[in-house]
């Protein structure tokens, strides 16, 4: 089990919780897990529309994503978790990504097609698109934001990046999400894959590691799917740098695997994604062998 655990602040008032945790192993090996979207935690003053149902609040969340990827820490891996809801602060998204019609003074253009659709770093929409806020926010309330909760996550998950790539020569990044069953079905309501993996059309890490990704994930009897429709997002971006030693790649995992998106709780499917992801983790980082 891991050793230690940090906690981090959220920096804007202190009203927040806690802004991430690092579950640190006892022997730390070049795999480093991260779930951003986790959270479960929403400031008091955030502001949302008070009309806002719960369900559509929380909709955006990669709902016990923490839960399922917490055994990588008695493998060695070191894991990242976000603690704040996704409608706070999107911790997968470039902070410079303002959204201008969310965000007074935030800028004149729509920045990224995300952004434009409501998706952006402070998002203005809720995953199962409705308006979170019934206002616009100040630039200072979304700066707050982002110095007190995005900043300390980035801050904790590239010091451990940089960790591993000293103590191994690479780091290895695992970005875990989540992704609801909508997104993933075909024509006519055809069930999609049960995962997606995204290397950002294999520039972001080895081939290798997609291919034991794919491997273990195939093993469980599970469809796998790559880059569509999901490459990476700005987290598999910004770390994946194989030429310096930085692998990342983003795993998303199909909801109707193991979660009841009505009742937001596990469905009945639960007990199997959980056993197996934990043998995906198994299986990976068991090709981690000098963890020293």
């Amino acid at each position: 089990m891991a050793d230690s655990m940090d906690q981090g602040r959220d920096g804007s008032d202190g009203s927040g919780g806690d802004a991430f945790v690092v579950l640190r192993p006892a022997v730390p090996g070049r795999f480093v897990f991260a779930s951003p979207h986790s959270g479960v935690i929403y400031p008091p003053d955030m502001g949302a529309d008070p009309t806002l149902p719960e369900a559509s609040l929380r909709s955006a969340e990669d709902a016990l994503v923490d839960r399922l990827i917490a055994p990588g820490v008695d493998h060695g891996a070191t894991v990242v978790l976000g603690r704040l809801g996704r409608a706070w602060v999107d911790l997968n998204r470039d902070p410079a990504d303002l959204d201008p019609v969310l965000i007074e003074g935030a800028g004149e253009g729509p920045g990224s097609a995300r952004t434009a659709a409501g998706y952006g770093v402070i998002p203005r929409m809720t995953g199962d698109g409705r308006a979170l806020y019934d206002r616009r926010l100040t630039l200072d309330e979304a700066r707050a934001r982002i110095a007190g909760t995005h900043a300390p996550y980035h801050a904790a998950l590239a010091d451990r990046m940089r960790a591993a790539r000293e103590r191994h020569g690479e780091a290895m990044l695992i970005d875990w999400h989540s992704m609801p069953a909508r997104a993933a079905q075909g024509s006519g309501g055809a069930r999609g894959p049960d995962v997606v993996l995204g290397d950002r059309h294999g520039s972001s890490c080895s081939a290798g590691l997609t291919r034991r990704l794919r491997r273990a994930f195939e093993a469980l009897g599970w469809r796998v799917a790559l880059n569509q429709p999901y490459a990476g997002g700005w987290t598999t971006q910004t770390w994946g740098r194989p030429a310096e030693g930085f692998h990342a790649v983003q795993v998303e995992l199909n909801r109707a695997l193991y979660f009841d998106e009505a009742a937001r709780a596990p469905g009945p499917g639960w007990p199997r994604t959980e056993s197996g992801v934990a043998r995906v983790i198994s299986a990976l980082l068991s090709v981690d062998p000098d963890r020293t």
